[in-house]
């Protein structure tokens, strides 16, 4: 990459809901409490969408803030990314729905599916675009809604999950910044350990399908578990190895927030003392493509990166899939 026209980010931008889900009100919906929760997980709260917010609400409001930052209004825009797993709908996509919001009329628009690893992947695939010369500037946002497709009966999975949007706008940026390296990979064959299987044209929709409760999140948490902590130090290695850097070179670690135990688990490997890691579970929970993005952003927004920070992007999630980056802010 170190070859190619540097893309950085040069704009940011987060939203979550207002309605927040805490800990003592899980304690009335099902049978657990808030030393579990935060004990195995880290999460203390989540917010939801509201009834009449879907994810292209939330992501439109993110995208705002996002070419705020930037400087930038939505015509100048060329490429939309929405890396979702809970889209309005099958089609159109909801970039496409965002792109009408937005009146970003000269932008193509689509959805990208990686579940949590999805914002990483949309990065890749725009800087690649951008690096290609086809593009010059990109939205890529991470969003999603996971309370639509959360089980409040299932006391395993209720409590992980949560709503949010955080986009962020490429472009060129100086020499020596931007994205240095990428680490993209699936293990196709873990599919089953996390997963929704109804909805599609495997399972469409069916009374039997709804009794059956085929159209909310199930998860294997022991394997998905082993799997986050085994590719957070592979991927990890890989993308600093690409980047030519080591692990002693990282200023800021923003993992995928989706339990307290992997970041520590990946916070020792690496040897990073919480300072130069950014963790916000507790706050938000598991917000699927969303986790990252809010995280840098809010990162960004606490002044804890300052220009030239070497920053380490790393998440996993269904498909089996991972994503990491290498960015110098």
């Amino acid at each position: 990459m170190n070859n190619l026209k540097p893309v950085g980010i040069i704009g940011t931008g987060k939203y979550v809901p207002e309605k927040i889900l805490t800990n003592s009100d899980l304690e009335k919906m099902v049978e657990t409490s808030d030393e579990w929760i935060v004990s195995r997980t880290g999460i203390r709260e989540r917010h939801i969408a509201a009834p009449e917010q879907a994810t292209s609400d939330l992501a439109y409001e993110a995208a705002v803030r996002a070419l705020e930052s930037a400087g930038m209004t939505a015509e100048e825009l060329d490429l939309i990314i929405i890396a979702t797993i809970t889209p309005d709908m099958a089609f159109p996509s909801t970039a496409c729905i965002l792109q009408d919001k937005l009146g970003a009329k000269g932008a193509a628009a689509f959805d990208l599916s990686a579940a949590c690893s999805g914002f990483v992947y949309g990065l890749a695939t725009a800087t690649s675009f951008i690096q290609a010369g086809m593009y010059r500037n990109a939205l890529v946002i991470g969003a999603d809604c996971l309370s639509r497709i959360t089980d409040y009966t299932d006391r395993n999975t209720c409590v992980l999950f949560g709503d949010g949007a955080g986009a962020v706008v490429l472009g060129e940026v100086p020499e020596g910044r931007g994205f240095k390296s990428f680490d993209l990979g699936a293990e196709g064959a873990g599919g089953p350990l996390l997963r929704l299987e109804a909805g599609g044209s495997r399972l469409p929709a069916s009374a039997q399908t709804i009794e059956n409760k085929l159209h909310y999140i199930y998860m294997n948490g022991r394997e998905v578990f082993k799997f986050a902590v085994r590719v957070m130090g592979t991927a990890t290695d890989v993308v600093l190895g690409k980047a030519g850097l080591d692990k002693s070179d990282i200023d800021v670690f923003i993992p995928h927030q989706a339990n307290i135990r992997i970041i520590q688990s990946a916070m020792q490997r690496l040897d990073l003392p919480e300072d130069k890691v950014m963790i916000n579970v507790d706050k938000y929970a598991n917000t699927s493509a969303a986790s990252i993005p809010l995280a840098l952003v809010e990162a960004a927004e606490e002044g804890r990166m300052k220009a030239g920070d070497r920053v380490l992007m790393v998440g996993f999630g269904g498909g089996l899939t991972w994503g990491a980056s290498v960015l110098v802010w």
